[in-house]
């Protein structure tokens, strides 16, 4: 007996952005692997690799991330 049981139809509602196939879907249709999701709508999942973009150089340009001091070098002023 299966302890997770695959699901094989997505639930309708929940939408994804698929990275193999460069499309939107409505329910998982491609492993999680190949995905972005869930969105609660088709227009968020379409923006999706364009959200990743935002989010990435948000993260680029964080200083806390990017924070030397600590870690053996001095803090220039």
């Amino acid at each position: 007996m299966a302890l997770f049981k695959k699901r094989t139809v997505g639930k309708a509602g929940e939408w994804y952005y698929c990275l193999e196939h460069k499309k939107v879907e409505e329910g998982p249709e491609c492993p999680n692997k190949d995905r972005f999701g869930p969105y609660s709508s088709r227009e968020e999942a379409t923006r999706a690799m364009e959200t990743a973009r935002e989010r990435n150089l948000e993260w680029e340009n964080d200083p806390r991330w990017h924070d030397t001091v600590g870690r053996g070098e001095r803090d220039e002023d």
